[in-house]
């Protein structure tokens, strides 16, 4: 990245009548933060929340218009999402701006967003921090299936574990189903 997201800079927009925001970035937004945000959207359709929170994914340095990549649509549809219309986007300052709730895979993605944007740090977390870990989510892009499989893995688990914590910032209180890993 090279100091500055790419687009406009966008003016924060108020939170009346609209959905809350959550955005997850990864590197280049066609295997990770795409599997998390079909994940998540997932859930949050299984608890009625899907009106409610707007799940996007952006990269970094986003691979724009690229799909997801073949091992992460095909991973995503063994459990049941699919991210088939998924294109790459890079994150533009409008985006991080609109966003109350920003997840990012690595450590790396959230000092980037912090360099370019600074008044960002409150709402900028590590995925894992949600599920009260501070790790990175590896990266699998151009590895076997297996390794794809092991992401999405770490990524339902970190999103059923941090689900209640993910609500709680949204300003959402969480149902019956937010407490009970599925």
């Amino acid at each position: 990245m090279s100091g500055n997201f790419a687009g406009d800079r966008g003016e924060e927009q108020g939170n009346a009548g609209r959905p809350r925001r959550i955005l997850i970035v990864c590197t280049g937004n066609v295997c990770r933060s795409p599997m998390a945000a079909g994940l998540l959207r997932q859930r949050l359709a299984a608890d009625g929340l899907d009106n409610t929170v707007e799940v996007r994914s952006a990269g970094l340095w986003g691979l724009d218009g690229e799909p997801a990549s073949a091992h992460a649509v095909q991973v995503m549809a063994e459990r049941g999402v699919d991210i088939s219309d998924h294109r790459a986007r890079t994150l533009r300052e409008h985006d991080v701006a609109a966003a109350d709730l920003i997840l990012t895979m690595e450590e790396s993605h959230r000092r980037a967003i912090f360099h370019v944007l600074p008044a960002a740090l409150r709402k900028v977390f590590l995925l894992s921090e949600m599920a009260g870990e501070h790790d990175d989510v590896d990266d699998p892009y151009g590895l076997p299936l297996e390794a794809y499989r092991a992401s999405a893995e770490e990524l339902a688990r970190l999103i059923s574990q941090g689900y209640p914590e993910i609500l709680r910032r949204l300003g959402l209180s969480t149902g019956p189903s937010a407490r009970h890993p599925t």
